[in-house]
């Protein structure tokens, strides 16, 4: 039985790997941390669980948690996450980052996009990007795994076959999200709020949004070469999930049945990747680990589809799913 420790508890992805971590057979939840001011009984914070989960969620003690915990989820925002996941590996946790701090290798384009100096470099060379589809052998046992960004979960998932077998060319790849209102937390801008949300669509993080170098970085060493992607997110009035829409120019003519064959066989093994004969919805996965793709060839083009939940599959879903490969668990436990 794998102990689990969430640091940050009390956000949306505390709480939903609350959530999955109830139903799971071979982990339990012992140690729940946030901010002084965000504790209290978890039936308190998450009403939700009243009378499932009898935890506290309390300020951390490092003492505490090596005494309870063999994992810890960290649920804390980019740039403050790796100021604690030294002192968590030390004391002797597996640890799996949902932040951006352990996932772009060159430090450069992390300070240059995050605007704060990276302060644990050692770390991060050691860190494993958490996608199971492409690096399932390097998480197995892996002390600490960066959990994806969900635009980089849906996008990656949607071309990677493309690139694996070189079908498409790597300098003008675009992508096209959109995320429900739940993809900037738990304390959103005012952009986020509610009357600027309802009723609405529109684009953020113009040219500079944070998940672009991180869909570049892992494209490209999948391709095995510079990939230059242009990328886009929209938000929308829902609560949670991405539809992403990925235009590629191929290198070479193929069909429908061609793709959908490919992509078929890429994903055949993988338990949370379902291909689709038609185009996905967010409503298709949401409050699932699932990522639905949909691929045709378009005047030329090849249109790359995928829906995720964005909380899960983008976030602690997929957390689990790496610790449940870590601790040489079954992949899918608490995920299905």
């Amino acid at each position: 039985m794998v102990r689990v420790a969430i640091i940050g508890a009390s956000g949306y992805t505390g709480a939903e790997s609350i959530r999955i971590i109830l139903r799971h057979s071979e982990a339990r939840l012992t140690y729940l941390t946030a901010l002084e001011a965000e504790c209290g009984a978890v039936e308190d914070v998450f009403p939700q669980f009243k009378g499932r989960c009898s935890l506290q969620i309390e300020p951390l003690d490092f003492a505490k948690l090596a005494d309870l915990a063999d994992a810890a989820l960290c649920c804390l925002p980019h740039k403050v996450s790796m100021g604690f996941v030294p002192k968590l590996l030390e004391a002797g946790l597996k640890v799996i980052d949902f932040s951006a701090d352990y996932r772009l290798k060159d430090t450069s384009v992390y300070e240059r996009f995050y605007q704060v100096k990276h302060t644990d470099a050692d770390n991060l060379a050691r860190a494993v990007f958490g996608l199971p589809e492409l690096f399932r052998e390097r998480i197995k046992g892996a002390d600490l795994v960066a959990n994806p960004g969900c635009f980089p979960t849906g996008a990656l998932l949607a071309i990677v076959p493309l690139l694996k077998k070189g079908l498409v060319e790597t300098d003008s790849i675009i992508v096209n999200a959109v995320t429900g209102a739940s993809g900037a937390g738990k304390n959103p801008s005012e952009k986020f709020h509610f009357p600027n949300m309802n009723e609405n669509l529109f684009a953020y993080g113009t040219g500079t949004h944070r998940h672009m170098p991180e869909m570049e970085q892992i494209a490209g060493e999948i391709a095995g070469s510079k990939v230059q992607i242009l990328f886009q997110p929209h938000a929308g009035s829902f609560d949670r999930g991405i539809l992403s829409t990925v235009y590629t120019q191929p290198r070479k003519n193929v069909d429908d049945e061609q793709l959908f064959g490919l992509f078929s066989d890429f994903y055949k093994d993988e338990p949370f990747v379902q291909m689709r004969k038609d185009a996905p919805a967010v409503k298709d996965v949401v409050g699932t680990n699932y990522c639905h793709i949909f691929v045709a060839c378009i005047k030329g083009r090849i249109v790359s589809f995928s829906a995720i939940d964005n909380l899960v599959k983008g976030a602690s879903g997929q957390a689990i799913q790496n610790m449940n490969i870590v601790f040489g668990l079954e992949e899918t436990l608490g995920l299905k």
